[in-house]
C-alpha cells in the first residue's frame, strides 16, 4: 500500500498583524508551522504505515523554507518527501495549487491520499476536493475515524465523516482521497533522535517543468482568482467589566446594558455587529427574466426535510444582485425522483413554491432516486453538465459541509475560480462579482475577483437577509438533464443525527449561550441549558468541551469549528483564547462571565462579569424570567 500526504506550511495565525497604512499582513518575524490539520493527516498516515506495512510519501508546495515542514513529517514517520519548489508556483490560488499537486501525485500510483480539512491561514478546504476531481478519485471529507479493510481482492475504507447535523459512517473502495479533522489519530511528537535523523534524509524536488510543458497553468498565470486591496474589520468591543459586586447587582447592570442596546428584543438583525448584514428585508418583487449575463444560481440545500436557512439568505442577496445586473435568480434543487407520487412529489412541489416565494424566478430540478442522498461525485456530474449547458452568471452555495465540498469539486472539474466562506457579495462597476473573503481569523477581508465564469462562491450562513416572501408567485420549474449521473462512489452505511439539532441552529441563531471547560463537567450543563431556554437560544461550545465529549462536535465554535454571527453571544466559563474568539468576530453583543479577571475573553467582550458562573447564571435566569413575566 502506498499513501500520499499533502501538507502546507502556514504562519502561526494568532501572531499575524495587519498594517493599516500599507494594507498588508505583517509576516516578518512570525514563525511558521505545519498546518495543524495536516499534522493530523501525517499522524494518521504513520499509524496506517505500522498497521498495513504501507509506504508514506509527503508532498508540499512552497518556497525553500517549506522544506522544514517536510523534515518534520519525515521525523513523524514519512518514508520520503517531495517538494514542489519553483518561482513559477508563486501566487497560486487553490485551483493552481491543486493542479500542481495533482500532476505530481499522478506520477505514481497511490492507494490513499490524505489532506487536512483546511489550512488555518486561508481556511478554504478546497484543495483536497479539487485534487480528487482532477485525479478522478472518490473522496470522503471531514474524516474523524478511518479503518482499512479487505474487500475481496481489493481494499476499502470505512470512515466516520463529520456532517453539519452529526456524522455519517461511509464506505468506499480505494484508491481514494480523504480530508481529516480532529480525533482521526493521536498527534505524533517525534523524539530528538528522529528529528535529527530526518535532517539527513533526502527531499526530492519537482519544478514546474517536471510537471508540465506549459508553465502558464501554475502560479498567478494559472490562478483564476486574484485578491484586491485587503482591509481590516477587527470589531471594536466596549470592554465594560463589572467586578467585586454581588451577582444580583452585576446582573442588574448587565440587563440595563442589554436593554439599552436592544439586544434582548428578539429581532435577529437588530444588533448584529459590523457584519454588513442588510438591516431590513427587501420585498420579493416581480418575476425577473434571464438577462444577457446569465442567471444567478443558488444551490438549494436541505436540513432534514426543510430548506436550510442559508438557501433563503442567498436568494435574498441574489435578488439584489440580479436587479443590478438586469437578470434573474434561479434555484437549483437536486433530490429524489417523485415519479411515483407520495412524499417525494409533495416535497418537490412544496420546496419549489418556497423557493419561488423567496426570490427564485425559476427552479431548476434534477430528480432521480440516486440523488435522494447527497454524494459528491453524483451531484458534481449533474451540476457540471448543467453549468456547461446553461452558462449562469454565478453559482452560489452555502458554506456548509456539503457546499464547501461540492463547490470545490465543481471548480476542479470546470477549472473555475472559487472563493470559499465569503461574508459578502457585491457587483463592481464592470459587472464583475466581488466576493468578500475573510482571512487570518476573520478580522481581515480580502475582496476576491475571478477571471472565469460563472463566478462561484460559498457564503457563510447567518450573514445575509432573505427577502420578504411572496407566496402568490407561482414556481416556474425547469428540468435538468441527469444523463451524466452515474453510480455513487461513496456509500452511506449509517447516518447519525444530533436529535437536538442545536448545532445546526447555531448558523442562524439570534442568541447563543456558549460554554467552556470552566463549567467543571457535563453534570453542570443543565444550568446552562436553563439559561439557553430562558433566552430561546442554542448552546455552543469550545473545542475543549467537545473533545471531552460533553457536547457534540457540531456545537464547536472557533477556528476549527463554526463561525457564528448572532446578535447576542454569552461566553460562560470559557477563557477566550484566539482559537475560539476568531469564531465570534461577527457577533453583535458579546457578554462574558468568568471568574478570572485576566481571562482573554474580556478583551473580546462588550460586557463582562467577573464572578462564579454558578452564582451569576442563576441570577441572570431569574432576571430574564422576571423581565418576561
Amino acid at each position: 500500500m502506498k499513501i500520499a500526504v499533502c501538507i502546507k506550511q502556514v504562519p502561526v495565525v494568532s501572531l499575524l498583524k495587519f498594517d493599516n497604512e500599507s494594507r498588508r499582513v505583517v509576516r516578518d518575524g512570525v514563525p511558521s508551522e505545519v498546518n495543524p490539520f495536516d499534522v493530523l493527516g501525517m499522524s494518521l498516515a504513520a499509524n496506517l504505515k505500522r498497521q498495513h506495512d504501507a509506504e508514506v510519501v509527503v508532498f508540499t508546495m512552497g518556497p525553500p523554507q517549506a522544506r522544514d515542514a517536510l523534515v518534520q513529517c519525515l521525523a513523524m514517520g514519512a518514508d520520503s518527501a517531495v517538494h514542489l519548489n519553483d518561482r513559477a508556483f508563486a501566487g497560486s490560488d487553490t485551483l493552481a495549487t491543486a493542479r500542481a499537486l495533482a500532476l505530481a501525485l499522478a506520477q505514481d500510483d497511490y492507494d490513499l491520499i490524505i489532506c487536512g480539512r483546511n489550512s488555518l491561514d486561508a481556511e478554504t478546504g478546497q484543495v483536497g476536493a479539487e485534487i480528487a476531481d482532477m485525479l478522478d478519485l472518490p473522496q470522503v471529507s471531514g474524516v474523524r475515524r478511518l479503518d482499512l479493510n479487505a474487500d475481496g481482492d481489493s481494499i476499502a475504507l470505512e470512515a466516520e465523516r463529520i456532517t453539519d447535523e452529526g456524522y455519517d459512517v461511509v464506505r468506499c473502495a480505494l484508491p481514494a482521497l480523504i480530508t481529516v479533522t480532529e480525533d482521526v489519530a493521536p498527534e505524533i511528537y517525534p523524539r530528538r533522535a528522529e528529528r535529527q535523523a530526518a535532517q539527513e534524509k533526502p527531499v526530492a524536488t519537482l519544478t514546474a517543468a517536471d510537471l508540465s510543458d506549459d508553465a502558464s497553468v501554475f502560479g498567478a498565470d494559472g490562478s483564476p482568482t486574484s485578491v484586491s486591496e485587503i482591509y481590516s474589520i477587527e470589531p471594536e468591543r466596549e470592554g465594560i467589566v463589572v467586578r467585586d459586586k454581588p451577582a444580583d447587582e452585576a446582573v442588574s447592570e448587565l440587563m440595563a446594558y442589554l436593554d439599552a442596546r436592544g439586544a434582548l428584543g428578539g429581532d435577529a438583525a437588530a444588533t448584529t455587529n459590523a457584519s454588513d448584514k442588510p438591516g431590513a428585508a427587501i420585498p420579493r418583487g416581480a418575476r425577473r427574466e434571464r438577462g444577457d449575463v446569465g442567471a444567478i444560481w443558488v444551490l438549494a440545500e436541505m436540513l432534514g426535510s426543510e430548506l436550510r436557512p442559508i438557501t433563503l439568505e442567498l436568494l435574498g442577496r441574489s435578488c439584489e444582485l440580479a436587479d443590478a445586473l438586469n437578470t434573474s435568480v434561479e434555484a437549483v434543487l437536486l433530490g429524489d425522483n417523485p415519479a411515483d407520487g407520495g412524499d417525494a412529489a409533495d416535497d418537490s412541489t412544496r420546496h419549489a413554491n418556497t423557493l419561488a416565494a423567496y426570490g427564485a424566478d425559476r427552479v431548476l430540478l434534477a430528480q432521480d432516486a440516486r440523488l435522494a442522498d447527497y454524494e459528491v461525485s453524483q451531484y458534481t456530474a449533474v451540476l457540471a453538465d448543467a453549468i456547461v449547458t446553461h452558462r449562469p452568471y454565478a453559482v452560489l452555495l452555502g458554506s456548509t459541509v456539503m457546499g464547501r465540498e461540492l463547490a470545490a469539486r465543481l471548480a476542479g472539474r470546470l477549472s473555475l475560480g472559487l472563493t470559499g466562506d465569503c461574508i459578502g457579495l457585491e457587483v463592481d462597476d464592470e459587472g464583475r462579482l466581488v466576493q468578500l473573503k475573510p482571512a487570518f481569523g476573520g478580522n481581515i477581508v480580502a475582496p476576491i475577483l475571478s477571471n472565469t465564469t460563472p463566478y462561484m462562491a460559498t457564503v457563510r450562513p447567518g450573514l445575509l437577509t432573505p427577502v420578504v416572501p411572496d407566496s402568490s408567485v407561482d414556481a416556474v420549474v425547469e428540468r435538468l438533464s441527469i444523463d451524466g449521473l452515474g453510480d455513487a462512489r461513496v456509500h452511506i452505511i449509517e447516518r447519525v443525527v444530533d436529535e437536538s439539532a442545536e448545532g445546526a441552529e447555531l448558523d442562524n441563531a439570534h442568541t447563543i449561550v456558549s460554554v467552556g471547560k470552566g463549567i467543571g463537567g457535563p453534570e453542570n450543563l443543565p444550568l446552562l441549558r436553563e439559561l439557553a431556554d430562558a433566552l430561546d437560544a442554542p448552546l455552543g461550545a469550545t473545542r475543549d468541551v467537545t473533545e471531552l465529549g460533553w457536547l457534540p462536535r457540531q456545537y464547536q465554535i472557533g477556528l476549527s469549528g463554526k463561525s457564528v454571527s448572532p446578535s447576542l453571544y454569552f461566553a460562560v466559563a470559557l477563557s477566550g483564547v484566539f482559537n475560539h474568539t476568531v469564531g465570534i468576530g461577527k457577533a453583535g453583543t458579546v457578554v462574558a462571565i468568568n471568574n478570572t479577571a485576566r481571562a482573554p475573553i474580556f478583551r473580546a467582550a462588550d460586557f463582562g462579569i467577573v464572578g462564579d458562573y454558578t452564582e451569576v447564571v442563576p441570577a441572570l435566569i431569574k432576571a430574564l424570567k422576571t423581565r418576561g413575566a
